[in-house]
């Protein structure tokens, strides 16, 4: 059954469950939890990055995909004895489809403890606005009547 989806109400509606797969370990090699809320005038990410080095994590947008790739890395150094080992190494990578009601270009990203936030503002042109009503002299149609239409006006509705 085909369903409608409105842009404006979610940026990443339809989503869910392809971030819920990306988390789950059994479907790959998972990613970086994340959370994304709008507040105000802005949506806003929030990814763990723990143990991440800032000069390692990139962030890329195309066609309304966001990417956030960033690396962990430790090597156990020689004559080390590893008794355990159950941190994840190597690359994370999520993506975010993000809706055409956000201003892609204006995304700001800041890397604070182990978290990295994303602000990306609501584009302007979804944005709610007020449309303002003008009044006329042409009478509305309800107010037209059989006697009221001229005969130039039936003849060119034929």
């Amino acid at each position: 059954m085909p369903t409608h989806t409105d842009p404006f109400a979610s940026p990443f509606a339809g989503f869910e469950s392809f971030f819920d797969a990306l988390a789950n370990p059994r479907h790959g090699s998972g990613g970086a939890p994340l959370d994304v809320y709008r507040r105000g005038e802005d949506v806003w990410v929030h990814v763990d990055l723990p143990g991440v080095a800032a000069d390692s994590i990139d962030i890329d947008v195309e066609r309304n995909v966001l990417t956030v790739t960033a690396e962990r890395k430790w090597m156990p150094v020689e004559g080390d004895q590893v008794y355990r080992s159950e941190r994840k190494q190597g690359t994370f990578r999520r993506q975010l489809h993000l809706g055409q009601g956000l201003d892609t270009e204006s995304i700001e990203a800041d890397y604070h403890d182990g978290v990295l936030t994303l602000r990306v503002p609501v584009a302007e042109k979804a944005k709610p606005r007020k449309i303002t009503v003008n009044t006329s002299t042409v009478p509305a149609v309800s107010d037209r009547t059989p006697e009221t239409v001229s005969v130039e006006e039936a003849a060119s509705a034929e």
